[in-house]
């Protein structure tokens, strides 16, 4: 046995850390946390000083026993989980649970997985910083009492099985008011002036028009027409010339958040993608740590840089700089996300998205190392004597184009303007002096539209939350995941609709040329989007708890754990402070707050009164004949897209023009309608799914018939024996083959052929087979209807969910319903 025992948190950091040091160490894994808060609303005792109650989970208890065994055995033990507070508390945990005095543990942290990282971290151990504990201990105790109290308190007022975080809540809020303002924005037309003009003749030879703006925008078509009539008539000249020196300087090494917008910009990648390829390039010793706020560059960092800058661009090409972090929290001694190895750009053993992530931490940290870019921007000004308006022409020269050569940021979608006013500031301008003549060529006038906020993605949310002080490096990816998977966001997949615009063109001596063109608007993929039931949670809690959800609250709460992990706050006073107050509101919102499903009425149309509200199931549309007292109100699923506070009676009519007709198959109607889980084609006993991509109400019967062909295929493909007489089916199933008779199902004993089965083999099966016992299993034994009439056809959509509507699917008839 090996006199040291070093654990960390992963097999991959431990397979690389052990290649690193000799036989006297053995390096093993904890898999993340060894224990965690019990289940339950016990495991705070808040009358007793939020006193805690840790359990080891079953999956970890064998591992606990070996880690508690080979600690026994080994004269010392390393802990060296990661350098922030969660990995603090891991490695206090790991002191707890394996009952390790404090003389037999040795603390270690380190910025990058190097040998020489390594074997500096252990010639300078450390004790366990109690303080960086507290601070996740209670960051972790909050959110469990944020949680455990408004949870319960939404499903009695909003809707069944729903939950409620303290960080996600405001994140979801983020959204939410972003999509209000989008709601609210009314677009205003205005016609942008664009002018190419000769330059003179004597600088003519070889040149193009160049291009100008008019300093003025237009609200009608008449009067920009009648202006454009005048100005093509007028003597242009050059009003000024400004020539000035720009520089350019570049950003600083990534912190977690930057990484995480950058890599969103430029590689597409979600910010759980990112953390997880940056998690392995740093395990396998690649870049330096991937969770810190700080941009410091380390002594070693900067020497190294500088060297591979040398060899690669020159001297000219190097500028030491060392960045300074803006955030009060942030920890100097822990360094910016770089590569180990500045000498290796490419890896190319690396996967693919680690390749790329790679790649873009190399080229920021080593460009953050580089000279400045040095521009030439000339401003170039046109004027007459006729008219007050002027035009302007900008453009810029790239003279040294310094860490440019490498490396530029990329930016977010501006939520204003228009792309196109920066598509010539890198073009060259002619050579012009002041009072030179330059004749016009043509003049543009185009209809242009303002433009509402831009949805967040997640990197720009992640850049809100830092701005506003809410999370730290660690939670910006788990706080976009949970808000995504609580079904409180989308990403959005709206494709737009069409609309026009005018452009007029004015020539010398010809007539004005007017044209009316198209284009998409609206059209929003893949940003995340408030959905119906995040907005009436979001209205709720900030009803009744605007405290929680107010975002200077919210950052004020992430600077206490800031200072308990600096040792100035206790964090018992802390908890005490938040909680007591938090708990009296509680308890007077269970008491006097009423139920809320967004119910709202949308108007009348042919005696019939339509309304919206939020169901068990999700929004719905509801329209009821006020003319029969007796009658029942009809119900519509809302279409991808819609949201309920969005709509007005003319968007919702069309919901209920299913079911529909659509001909006959095979002797068999087929009918188009739709139920809770969707719009669905009825055939004879069949249910089919239709795709997300086929709209029900145009759906052809040549469509219907393609579907009804490819459900019988999957049909043919599993059902394995059918017995009409009894109703009876041998199924293949996920887990093997299985029986089914009226909607239940029924396991088949091991080992038995069931090519050669019998009907009569079958029916004492099930009469052989237990009842089903109360619990899990006992929803699930109904959850699968027989194959000739299922209820969710099994697609790839309905395969990836059928884990999370298996409560659903155990109370729904075989009959989709609305």
């Amino acid at each position: 046995m090996a006199k040291n025992l070093l654990i960390v948190e992963s097999p991959a950091k431990a397979k690389t850390i052990g290649s690193f040091l000799g036989k006297e160490f053995l390096v093993k894994s904890s898999f993340g946390h060894i224990r965690d808060l019990v289940k339950g609303n016990h495991a705070v005792k808040v009358d007793q000083g939020f006193a805690v109650t840790y359990a080891v989970p079953d999956d970890k208890k064998a591992l606990v026993a070996e880690l508690r065994k080979l600690a026994r055995q080994a004269e010392l033990v390393w802990l060296a989980s990661d350098e922030d507070r969660e990995g603090e508390a891991i490695a206090w945990h790991l002191q707890e649970v394996l009952e390790l005095k404090e003389a037999k543990i040795r603390r270690i942290v380190f910025h990058e997985i190097t040998k020489p990282a390594i074997i500096a971290a252990v010639a300078n151990p450390r004790r366990i910083d109690k303080d960086l504990v507290m601070a996740q201990q209670a960051r972790r105790i909050l959110d469990r009492l944020v949680g455990f109290e408004l949870s319960p308190l939404l499903w009695r007022k909003v809707k069944p099985s729903l939950s409620a975080g303290r960080v996600q809540s405001v994140a979801v809020r983020i959204l939410v008011d972003r999509e209000r303002e989008i709601s609210a924005f009314r677009p205003k037309a205005a016609f942008r002036v664009n002018g190419w003009f000769q330059p003179p003749s004597a600088h003519k030879a070889g040149q193009t028009p160049f291009k100008t703006e008019l300093t003025r925008r237009f609200d009608l078509e008449e009067e920009v027409g009648i202006w454009l009539q005048k100005a093509v008539q007028c003597k242009w000249s050059v009003k000024a010339v400004e020539t000035k020196p720009v520089t350019k300087s570049p950003s600083a090494p990534f912190t977690t958040s930057t990484l995480q917008q950058e890599a969103s910009r430029k590689l597409r990648f979600g910010v759980i993608k990112t953390m997880r390829v940056a998690q392995r390039l740093y395990e396998e010793g690649h870049i330096t740590y991937m969770r810190t706020d700080s941009v410091n560059l380390s002594e070693t960092a900067l020497e190294a840089s500088a060297q591979a800058i040398r060899l690669s661009y020159g001297e000219q090409y190097h500028y030491r700089r060392q960045f300074k972090t803006k955030a009060a929290a942030a920890q100097e001694a822990h360094e910016a996300i770089r590569p180990t190895d500045f000498g290796r750009p490419r890896l190319p053993d690396l996967e693919k998205d680690q390749q790329v992530l790679y790649e873009l931490i190399w080229k920021r940290a080593v460009a953050s190392q580089m000279a400045e870019a040095k521009l030439e921007k000339t401003s170039i000004n046109l004027s007459t004597s006729s008219l007050s308006e002027e035009f302007v022409a900008e453009g810029e020269v790239l003279l040294f184009d310094g860490f440019l050569k490498l490396y530029l940021e990329s930016v977010d979608e501006d939520t204003q303007e228009s792309n196109e006013d920066d598509q010539n500031k890198e073009l060259r301008l002619p050579a012009l002096r002041q009072g030179d003549i330059t004749p016009v060529d043509r003049l543009l006038a185009t209809q242009r539209y303002s433009r509402p906020p831009s949805r967040y993605t997640e990197a720009s949310l992640v850049k809100k939350l830092e701005e506003l002080g809410i999370g730290r490096p660690s939670t910006y990816a788990p706080t976009i995941g949970t808000v995504q998977e609580r079904g409180y966001v989308e990403r959005t997949q709206l494709e737009g609709y069409e609309r026009q615009y005018l452009v007029l063109e004015q020539k010398p001596s010809t007539n004005l040329l007017k044209q009316t063109l198209k284009e998409i608007t609206g059209a929003d993929k893949n940003k995340l989007r408030s959905t119906d039931i995040g907005m009436l949670v979001n209205d709720f809690l900030l009803l009744h708890f605007p405290g929680v959800m107010d975002f200077g609250f919210t950052a004020k709460v992430e600077e206490d754990f800031d200072r308990i992990a600096e040792g100035q706050l206790d964090w018992i006073k802390m908890l005490d402070a938040f909680y007591q107050p938090f708990h009296q509101t509680v308890t007077k919102a269970t008491e006097e707050s009423e139920r809320i499903n967004g119910e709202r009425e949308l108007g009348m149309d042919g005696g019939m009164m339509y309304s919206v509200r939020m169901a068990r199931y999700g929004p719905v549309v509801a329209r009821i004949n006020l003319k029969e007292p007796d009658a029942k109100p009809q119900y519509a699923k809302l279409k991808a897209g819609m949201i309920m506070e969005q709509l007005n009676l003319v968007d919702v009519l069309d919901l209920f023009l299913l079911p529909r007709t659509l001909g006959e198959h095979e002797g068999h109607g087929m009918t188009v309608g739709v139920g809770r889980f969707g719009p669905y084609i009825k055939w004879s006993d069949l249910f089919v799914s239709i795709p997300k991509e086929d709209d029900p109400l145009t759906l052809t019967s040549e469509r219907a018939v393609e579907l009804i062909i490819v459900k019988q295929q999957i049909i043919a493909a599993k059902l394995l024996k059918d017995f009409p007489d009894s109703g009876i089916q041998i199924i293949k199933g996920r887990w093997g083959p299985y029986l089914t008779r009226d909607g239940e199902n029924f396991r088949i004993p091991k080992g038995v052929d069931v090519e050669s089965a019998s009907e009569a083999q079958c029916v004492q099966w099930i009469e052989q087979s237990p009842p089903p016992q109360p619990g899990r299993f006992a929803s699930k034994a109904k959850s699968k209807a027989p194959l000739k009439a299922v209820s969710k056809p099994v697609t790839k959509t309905s395969a990836k969910t059928a884990s999370k509507t298996s409560v659903f699917k155990s109370k729904a008839s075989t009959k989709p319903k609305s």
